[in-house]
């Protein structure tokens, strides 16, 4: 009768498994941490300082630093770097709501003097800073040739502009009226060669930095109104000049 064999099962030391859980707790921490200073919110960046110590206090602590500190230490010193972030960001974006503020006091007071307060308006809101100009001040009907009459308009608003750090979006819409020519085969081809045109002359002319300014075309379909009327589709069709914060 043979003798059975023997099988010695070692133990496989999970000993590793401690410091590797403390690593995931401290990553699960830093992405806590970058999404609180996303939203760029204080109360929630105090908010994962109170989630980040109760973490950190029921783990191990095997992870140290060479000088001794234990992950709470560790968690503290990411919060306070949080913290500063966020300040610093905070301080930077209030900066720069002064600047489109003081921007768009300049604009509003611009075209009033050139008389365009009835067809040219500016909004400044949580995206930034848009202006948006009526077409028949800017292009005869159907076309898209920038005429001479707005030219000094679009000249001063670029020298306003051009000394910005901030993106530039120039963006065509049309109304829905249907357009077929030789020229546009659609609506789309209209809005485009207008935000096209327009950005031409603010670069050429206004002396734009071309590597800040893009353009983008809806055509009929992001109206910012109801086309059921004839003043409504005139204040539709325009070009807007969009400030990115």
């Amino acid at each position: 009768m043979s003798k059975k064999k023997q099988h010695h099962e070692e133990h496989v030391d999970e000993t590793w498994l401690i410091p590797y859980a403390d690593m995931l707790t401290l990553l699960l921490a830093l992405f806590i941490v970058m999404f609180a200073m996303s939203k760029l919110d204080n109360q929630k960046v105090s908010q994962v300082s109170q989630q980040l110590n109760a973490i950190f206090a029921g783990g191990s602590g095997i992870i140290q630093s060479s000088s001794g500190a234990d992950s709470s230490s560790i968690a503290n010193a990411i919060v306070e770097a949080a913290q500063e972030a966020a300040a610093k960001a905070a301080a930077g974006n209030a900066e720069e709501e002064n600047k489109m503020h003081e921007l768009k006091a300049k604009l509003d007071q611009e075209i009033a003097r050139e008389g365009y307060s009835d067809k040219v308006i500016t909004e400044l809101n949580k995206d930034g800073l848009y202006i948006s100009i009526q077409d028949v001040i800017l292009f005869n009907s159907g076309d898209a040739n920038v005429l001479k009459e707005v030219s000094p308009l679009l000249t001063e608003i670029s020298h306003l502009i051009r000394d910005i750090d901030n993106r530039i979006r120039i963006v065509g819409h049309t109304d829905n009226v249907p357009i077929s020519t030789v020229k546009f085969r659609s609506n789309w081809d209209l809005s485009a060669m207008r935000a096209i045109n327009v950005m031409n002359f603010m670069v050429d002319t206004g002396k734009l930095n071309p590597e800040k300014v893009s353009i983008q075309a809806y055509g009929e379909y992001m109206p910012r109104f109801d086309n059921s009327t004839a003043e409504n589709r005139a204040r539709n069709r325009r070009v807007e000049i969009f400030i990115i914060r």
